[in-house]
Formats: C-alpha cells, structure tokens, sequence
C-alpha cells in the first residue's frame, strides 16, 4: 500500500462536524439550538468583505496561493497585531487558512514544519 493510502486510512471523521451536523438536524426539527461546533459566525458576512472578494475575482486573482496565506495579507496581520494587540510577529510566524483543522495541520502536523510559538 502506497504512503497515501496509509495515510488516508488514518483519518477520521470529524467529531466537530458531526456535532455541527446534530445541531443543524435539532435546528430543522424545531429544537432552539445553539451550535458550538464548527465555530462559524451567526451572521453574514459584512458587505466590504464580499465586496472585495468580488473586486479580486475581477482583478484574475483565482489561482492556488502558498497554502499559509499569501505574503500580502500575512504583512497586514502582523501590522495588526502590533497596530492593536501590542504583538509583534514575523510574517513567517503567521498562518492563514481556512479553518483551525486546516491551521493545525498545515504548521504543526507535518514534520517538516518549523515549530511555532
């Protein structure tokens, strides 16, 4: 068996989804429910976000990026950070991605990830 196959036989399914799943099928019998699983927000998403994912699809900005964020943003999180959390981080030290899960793997799971801090 290739190194994939043994890898993909490790993985299971997610016990946060499936609670988010429970709570979405509770949500539809009429149950008042409030999920705290998958963590994603109760509201929409604020009009300048859709509105500047709108204007990067225009702009042709549709390809695959590094998969810990692109250097643009990874700057303006560290000039965040400093700007209002009084943090001061190297862009190598940030990580964008799609979810916790996604995070976890990408900087620590691989071996030949660097440690964070």
């Amino acid at each position: 068996m290739g190194l994939v196959s043994r890898t993909l036989e490790r993985v299971k399914p997610s016990p946060t989804m499936a609670i988010t799943n429970k709570a979405r099928e509770m949500k539809a019998a009429g149950f008042d429910v409030i999920g705290l699983g998958a963590g994603e927000p109760d509201f929409d998403t604020p009009d300048n976000i859709k509105q500047a994912g709108i204007d990067a699809i225009t702009r042709g900005e549709t390809k695959y990026t590094a998969v810990d964020g692109i250097p643009e943003l990874k700057q303006a999180i560290v000039e965040k950070f400093a700007r209002e959390n009084g943090l001061d981080y190297k862009p190598a030290e940030i990580t964008v991605g799609s979810g916790g899960k996604h995070v976890l793997y990408t900087r620590c799971w691989r071996p030949s990830t660097p440690a964070t801090r």
